[in-house]
């Protein structure tokens, strides 16, 4: 009979669930540990004033899945949260107020991709042309290129509406990292799974409800029901290896997961890997804004659409969420998201807001039944790791009996939902694969 371990996860987020859920799944005994009061970790639902004092619940940010996302899908199903219901899917469509953008049919997604370029009257066909020889170069090489290559770089022969309509958003959207900054090597990967990997891969997955409903709230209930304890509210004082087990605030443990911050976890194990945790601590983080405008009666065309960024236009993107959410509040109310938001939040939160106002009034105003006002701004300052080229990130392995989870634990993926689902399940089963080894 395998052996039961009993198990401590520091850290509520996704990647702390997932190995929660999987660990359960293993049959060992789970207790949970968070120190905010609710769970979801950057994926969550606060609780706020709106800029005339009315109570709101908005997302920190707008978070979306892909159809490539399997294992965040797959978590979503085991703890009970149907994504059919939960989530809006989608065709990936990148339009613009001024442009039909490019847009995917369902099917296989190669031929797929093929007639969405084929068919995108925005561009001249030689840029059309162009875009297609450099997909089927990245494809022959097996979608790998230089380590130290920029996505700048990679793409620095394509024409320059290619590269400012299509690679420039779907790079901030993805590696949260402008694409003269970002790492191609990890754009690729994303590339190759998002539009490459089979059928509805590349689809757009909105959350219809808020994101707290996502997965925090039925983890929670599954884990619950499990036995698990959950520990809300508890930051975890210290770690202590304790001959071969491992001391939690005084509680022994056979084995730890850490799914914590990467500065909770590097304080954590300072004494136990000073290495690790000095790497952890290198990683340079870029943030996300997300301002929230209301303009009743009002709505787009589609409900995510693609923006042109400019030096008075902060926001890449805006999601109509009358048109997403299954909520009459959330009706003639709008999310403009602002990716790689460094520059802008150097400005001030209330000067990004403002411009963003500006943005959305001049960019959408055959869309504004009413003008747009402000809502509310929302910051994440350390939202994801700056995704540069050749960034150590830190190992999923840091002792016997000792893992770390999270988007920045070195992985195929950038800082997303799925690639910290990834390192969770990744972290509970090297555990109880170390335990019965």
């Amino acid at each position: 009979m395998a052996e039961v371990l009993k198990l401590a996860v520091v850290g509520g987020g996704w990647a702390g669930l997932a190995a929660a859920v999987q660990a359960i799944r293993d049959g060992h005994q789970v207790s949970l540990f968070e120190m905010a009061a609710q769970l979801g970790g950057r994926a969550r639902s606060v609780d706020c004033k709106g800029v005339d004092a009315q109570d709101l619940t908005l997302d920190n940010g707008q978070h979306i899945l892909i159809g490539a996302y399997r294992q965040s899908l797959a978590l979503m199903r085991q703890v009970g949260a149907e994504p059919e219901e939960l989530l809006q899917r989608l065709p990936l469509r990148l339009c613009y107020p001024d442009l039909d953008g490019l847009s995917l049919m369902p099917g296989h997604p190669v031929p797929a991709f093929a007639r969405a370029v084929l068919a995108c009257a925005d561009w001249t066909w030689p840029e059309r042309l162009s875009l297609l020889r450099h997909c089927t170069v990245w494809a022959l090489k097996g979608f790998r290129c230089d380590p130290k290559a920029t996505v700048a770089q990679l793409c620095a022969t394509l024409p320059r509406p290619v590269r400012e309509q299509l690679i420039a958003p779907l790079c901030v959207a993805s590696l949260n990292t402008p694409a003269d900054q970002a790492s191609a090597a990890v754009f690729l990967r994303v590339l190759k799974d998002a539009l490459f990997s089979g059928p509805g891969s590349s689809d757009l997955l909105l959350p219809r409800w808020p994101l707290s409903d996502l997965l925090a709230g039925p983890a929670a209930d599954w884990l619950r029901t499990q036995g698990a304890r959950l520990h809300l509210g508890q930051r975890v004082s210290s770690l202590v290896s304790d001959d071969g087990r491992w001391l939690v605030d005084d509680e022994r443990f056979d084995a730890v997961v850490l799914a914590c911050t990467a500065s909770e976890a590097a304080r954590l194990v300072e004494p136990i890997a000073a290495g690790w945790a000095q790497t952890a601590r290198d990683l340079r983080y870029e943030p996300i804004v997300t301002v929230y405008l209301q303009s009743p009666g009002s709505h787009l065309p589609v409900p995510m659409m693609a923006l042109h960024e400019g030096p008075q236009a902060p926001a890449q993107f805006v999601f109509d969420l009358g048109q997403i959410h299954q909520s009459e509040d959330a009706a003639g109310r709008f999310a403009f998201v602002i990716s790689g938001a460094r520059g802008w939040l150097d400005q001030g939160l209330d000067a990004t807001a403002e411009a963003t106002l500006q943005q959305a009034q001049q960019a959408l105003p055959a869309h504004w039944a009413r003008p747009p006002q402000l809502l509310r701004a929302l910051t994440e300052k350390r939202a994801t790791f700056a995704c540069t080229p050749g960034l150590q990130r830190p190992e999923a392995r840091i002792a016997p009996g000792l893992m770390a989870a999270g988007d920045y634990v070195q992985g195929p993926y950038p800082a997303t939902l799925e690639g910290a689902v990834m390192s969770g399940n990744t972290a509970a089963r090297g555990l109880t694969s170390e335990r019965r080894g």
